[in-house]
């Protein structure tokens, strides 16, 4: 049975989809930008606290879920300067510090809101 999966912990979608959706075991998140959740504003600052800003949004859709980041297996981050790729590995790696998930980074043309990086999760729930 399908689930929607929506919480105030994270930023309201800026369009006509969800935060996150279940099927039977898994979960598949919305892309989540480096929005604040209480302003609705993008978070200033360099690459790396962008980022901090986008996971803590993860964690916050998996955990309304039942999830949390061990149970991730599948991310995709999308930069709009893949410069920037080195950068977003440190802050992505502490919030995976054993058995990572597979993978893919790529660079797009734009992102919503004029963000720099927007990234999207698959999980399993127990």
């Amino acid at each position: 049975m399908k689930k929607i999966i929506n919480t105030g912990k994270a930023p309201k979608a800026v369009g006509p989809y969800n935060q996150a959706v279940s099927i039977d075991n898994l979960l598949f998140t919305a892309g989540q930008i480096p929005m604040d959740p209480a302003s609705g504003k993008l978070v200033e600052g360099d690459i790396r606290k962008q980022t901090r800003r986008v996971m803590e949004n993860l964690k916050a859709v998996l955990e309304a879920a039942g999830a949390d980041f061990s149970m991730v297996i599948k991310a995709t981050v999308y930069l709009d300067d893949i410069a920037d790729f080195n950068q977003v590995n440190e802050v992505y790696a502490e919030y995976f510090p054993a058995e990572q998930p597979s993978r893919s980074a790529v660079q797009v043309a734009a992102l919503p809101l004029g963000a720099k990086l927007e990234i999207e999760m698959i999980a399993y729930l127990q």
